[in-house]
């Protein structure tokens, strides 16, 4: 029987199918695309011609888009054919790789085009940013900062700030997504968003000693090894995660993240707890969001440092702020999800959870705040108690050490009041696995 071989498609023929082109061109670095083009006059006017080709922009691998010279030498060196003296500044130094890399782009009719950029790990000055949001040339709905270097966060917060003003232009700012805060790379198989093991604020105390903590510790990291194995799926913020590894650093942004509610969204969230006189969700006898209601609180917004799982309460299942649940919540309720969308720029995607997360579709996010959480969540569990379901005694407000002295006088006040939490661990599992572990002659306390 004869056989005959059958080519291909050519190539401009596979791209030609739109289905096809838009799911490629978002994985090929534009200097694959770039060199495509100039293969030859028709893949030129195809590629150029063709709308969408470069929505989506990813620069963190560009060669040539860093920094790594030493400081600026004020006379004599010669970088990038100008001659460089006193007149230019320490950010016009910084910034010059990426505005060449701009300036390159935006001759060849690329640049107008980009509305998801990643600068994740490169130079990034603050006035680069201020461009990018104000500039005309620039029509950027989502961009990713993860990790840059040369960034004056305080410049960077006075932009942001003056770009969600009361008084702005109508439609401005473009920009409706901001990754900021997160890793600037997720290695495989892991979780860096959340710290791998639990940290108690104060270092006082028999249960906060390095010794006492290590069987909690090395649970946590079990728990979110064996989280990540069992629910590949679930994004880290709808799950019992715990503590977020960036938490000190987002939490120097609640300002910010207070100024541009509702018109830029990040990679971190406001807590929403009672204590912060913020919204809380309403609900109607069906169960869905009803309205907005505002609970009266005594402490300025800050930022939710803590992820408590889509369980809420361990009582209620729920929490007196509500849960929040993508589609029926305002969008600065819910943080932008790892990675950014590639196919889209919509904003919806980027906090849209993976699919099959709960058998009923739905995937609640609470998180909080450390003040919020105070005698209510276990750090070796991550359980919790709201103030719905749970009072916390008038020691909830003492240190460390006066509760260490409570529990020496009148004995373990946990088990004799009803306390759940004490000393930062629930009394049910944790605090009496911590203390059988170190019992006896031989244990950790013995």
């Amino acid at each position: 029987m004869e056989t005959t071989d059958v080519l291909p498609p050519p190539l401009l023929e596979l791209l030609s199918n739109s289905l096809v082109l838009y799911q490629i061109c978002p994985y090929v670095p534009i200097s694959g695309l770039l060199n495509l083009a100039a293969t030859s006059k028709l893949f030129h006017n195809f590629i150029f011609g063709t709308p969408n080709i470069f929505r989506y922009l990813d620069l963190s691998t560009t060669k040539g888009g860093d920094v790594d010279f030493a400081p600026i030498d004020p006379g004599g060196e010669i970088w990038r054919s100008e001659r460089m003296d006193e007149a230019v500044t320490e950010e016009d130094f910084f910034a010059g790789p990426l505005r060449g890399i701009f300036s390159t782009l935006r001759r060849r009719g690329v640049l107008q085009d980009v509305q998801t950029l990643i600068l994740d790990g490169l130079s990034v000055p603050a006035e680069v940013v201020r461009e990018i949001i104000c500039d005309s040339p620039f029509s950027i709905r989502i961009l990713s900062m993860k990790g840059v270097k040369n960034l004056n966060e305080r410049k960077l917060k006075q932009v942001l700030k003056y770009a969600c003003r009361l008084g702005r232009p109508e439609g401005t700012p473009k920009l409706r997504g901001l990754y900021l805060f997160g890793p600037e790379r997720c290695k495989e198989g892991s979780s860096p968003f959340f710290l791998q093991k639990t940290v108690l604020p104060s270092p006082q105390g028999v249960t906060t000693s390095v010794g006492a903590q290590l069987g909690t510790q090395w649970n946590q990291r079990s728990q979110n090894a064996l989280s990540s194995v069992l629910e590949p799926d679930t994004d880290p913020w709808y799950r019992p995660s715990g503590v977020l590894s960036f938490a000190e650093h987002v939490a120097e942004w609640a300002d910010v993240l207070s100024v541009c509610r509702g018109i830029i969204a990040f990679d971190g969230v406001l807590c929403r707890g009672p204590r912060h006189g913020s919204l809380a969700i309403g609900r109607d006898s069906g169960g869905h969001a009803e309205k907005l209601v505002t609970r009266g609180g005594f402490m300025a917004l800050t930022s939710a440092t803590v992820v408590l799982g889509p369980g809420g309460c361990q009582s209620c299942h729920s929490a007196p702020e509500g849960l929040a649940i993508p589609g029926e919540v305002p969008t600065d309720y819910l943080p932008l999800l790892e990675p950014p969308p590639r196919h889209t720029n919509s904003l919806h995607y980027a906090q849209k959870p993976p699919c099959g997360m709960s058998p009923s579709g739905t995937s609640p996010l609470l998180a909080r705040c450390k003040a919020c959480l105070v005698d209510r969540w276990c750090e070796g569990c991550n359980k919790f108690w709201c103030e719905d379901c749970y009072q916390t005694s008038e020691t909830s407000t003492y240190t460390q050490m006066q509760k260490v002295e409570a529990s020496e006088h009148g004995g373990e006040p946990g088990l004799r009041m009803g306390i759940k939490v004490h000393l930062g661990l629930c009394i049910e599992d944790c605090l009496v696995g911590e203390m059988y572990s170190g019992a006896g002659s031989g244990g950790m306390w013995g």
